[in-house]
């Protein structure tokens, strides 16, 4: 599989809340962290999900880019956002930061293998 998501996290499936339009799907990754996603309940349907099966979060935040930053998880995955200038200088971003990444769980998709 081949996708452009900068922020692509393999996982397996270890949450599942399906209710009658949306649902949410939490990926375990390898390293102990968690991701969450939300979704319609038709979209889980057709991944198929069920706990414990493989899956891929790609997250994909759209904005104004301006400069890449690499936060670096405690389990040694990284996750990259785009900041503007503005915004690093207002969060007095420098590398060795400590810094904490927050994204929309509606920015999170998941992919499974057929």
């Amino acid at each position: 599989m081949k996708t452009t998501a900068r922020n692509q996290f393999a996982g397996s499936v270890s949450a599942l809340a399906l209710g009658p339009v949306s649902a949410e799907v939490t990926l375990r990754l390898r390293s102990g962290d968690e991701i969450t996603a939300t979704m319609t309940s038709a979209a889980a349907k057709r991944l198929k999900r069920k706990k414990g099966k493989e899956a891929l979060a790609l997250i994909n935040e759209p904005g104004a880019v301006s400069s890449l930053v690499v936060l670096t998880l405690p389990g040694g995955a990284a996750v990259t956002a785009s900041v503007t200038n503005e915004g690093i200088a207002a969060l007095g971003l420098k590398v060795g930061t400590a810094a904490t990444a927050v994204f929309r769980a509606y920015a999170v998709m998941v992919a499974t293998q057929g």
